[in-house]
This record gives C-alpha cells, sequence and structure tokens, in this order.
C-alpha cells in the first residue's frame, strides 16, 4: 500500500538543529530523510526517532554533485515524493583566525559546504518540489548580519546563503516556496553523549530580548511552520 505522507529532506541532520529538525517533523507525522557524513551519530538518530518506514538516512557530502544526485535519487526511491529541503548542513564553527592568516583552503571548505551545498541541493530538488508545490528553508546566521572577529568565512558564507534565498524564491514562486531562518545561539549540546552539560549562566540567557539561549525545537517548530502546505496563499481573486 503506498504512503501518502508528506516527506522532507534534511541535510546535517545527525547533530544540532538538524537533529531536532528531523526529531520535531517526524513527531508530526512527516517522512523525514536525512543526509550526513557521520554514520554513528546518524544511525543514532534513526533507531532512537523512527523506524524504516518513517526516517532514511543516506550518506551524502552536499559540496559533492554526484553525491548529491544519487543521494536524492534514493530518497526519491524510498519516499515517492518530496515536499520539503531544509538546507541545514554546514561548517558550524565560525572562528577561523586573523583574516591575514586564512587560507585559500580553509576559506574555500566553508564555501563548499555551507554555501555550494545548498545550491547543489536546491538545483537537483526543484522538479521534485515543483511536483508537489513545496519549500525550500535555508538555515543561516545572525552572523549574516553581525559578525565578531575573526569569522569572515563563516558570515560571508551566511550572507551568501540569504541572497540565495531571496534569488530562488524569486526564480521558483508561488509554486515553490523558499525562506531563510537565520538562527543566533541556539544550545545543541546533547545530554546523551555523556554527562548533564553544565547548565548556561545567567548572562548567557540575558543576551537574547527572548530571555533566554535558543532550542534546537525553536528552529524545527519554525521550520515545520514555514513548510506546511497551509502556508501557501490562495491565488487572489480578479
Amino acid at each position: 500500500m503506498s504512503d501518502d505522507r508528506m516527506v522532507a529532506l534534511v541535510t546535517g541532520g545527525a547533530h544540532g538543529i538538524g537533529r531536532g529538525t528531523v526529531a520535531y517533523l517526524l513527531q508530526q507525522g512527516w517522512r523525514v530523510a536525512f543526509f550526513d557524513l557521520d554514520d554513528r551519530a546518524a544511525n543514532e538518530v534513526t533507531a532512537a526517532f523512527g523506524n524504516p518506514d518513517n526516517v532514511l538516512f543516506v550518506r551524502c557530502n552536499v559540496a559533492d554533485e554526484g553525491d548529491v544526485g544519487q543521494a536524492l535519487h534514493q530518497v526519491i526511491k524510498w519516499g515517492g515524493r518530496l515536499d520539503a529541503l531544509v538546507n541545514n548542513a554546514g561548517l558550524a564553527d565560525p572562528e577561523t583566525g586573523a583574516v591575514e592568516e586564512l587560507t585559500l583552503k580553509e576559506w574555500q571548505k566553508r564555501l563548499d559546504v555551507n554555501l555550494t551545498g545548498p545550491f547543489l541541493m536546491a538545483k537537483h530538488a526543484i522538479p521534485h518540489l515543483r511536483q508537489t508545490r513545496g519549500a525550500i528553508i535555508n538555515i543561516a546566521s545572525t552572523r549574516a548580519l553581525q559578525s565578531e572577529a575573526n569569522t569572515e568565512a563563516y558570515a560571508a558564507t551566511k550572507g551568501g546563503l540569504v541572497a540565495l534565498t531571496h534569488a530562488l524564491a524569486i526564480s521558483l514562486g508561488p509554486g515553490v516556496r523558499v525562506n531563510c531562518i537565520s538562527p543566533g545561539w541556539i544550545d545543541t549540546r546533547r545530554s546523551e553523549e555523556g554527562p548533564e552539560p553544565e547548565p548556561l549562566s545567567a548572562s548567557d540567557h540575558a543576551q537574547h530580548p527572548a530571555g533566554r539561549v535558543g532550542k534546537p525545537d525553536d528552529i524545527a517548530a519554525m521550520v515545520h511552520y514555514l513548510i506546511s502546505p497551509r502556508r501557501t496563499l490562495s491565488p487572489v481573486k480578479t
């Protein structure tokens, strides 16, 4: 019997915001495929959050176009459709040292994963998303608009991702919706990997207008809101 539930694909789904998004979407009744390069952590996710009918892990380097095409083919074969792409995979450590000492190799590595990766994922997913009138969510960062010292490569990729988002939104809308989420500080420490992490301090939480450091579920809930088909607007009658 066919399964007509909606299918989401999350890149970088084995850790942090990606892991939280996979878990949240599964709880909301979606079928979820996710890409990662950490086999051990990915297998933990599949064991903890679903069964083979609900969740699929595919090893994929999002910066490699051949990998992306083959991995996406596996997702479509498994799910039969694609309703949402969440471009979350990225090299998350923004600190790369003094800019005059930043090597081209380190600069390019971040561009390849953080910016070229989302482009390649969108390129290969778009034909499937058009069929379902689906959605793309790019996970950028507040670093796209504000920075700390020695974060040039990371900030440039996230700024580029914001620009890629509005370009895609104009090119693909209204058939495919494209949005960007720019998280600030999200506490992605996982207690299941060891002892409970040290509690964050009052001054940590006070840095945020909301009064607390963010959690992966905060971002996952926004992802779910934006990819929901209820976000599709009806044509204006004239």
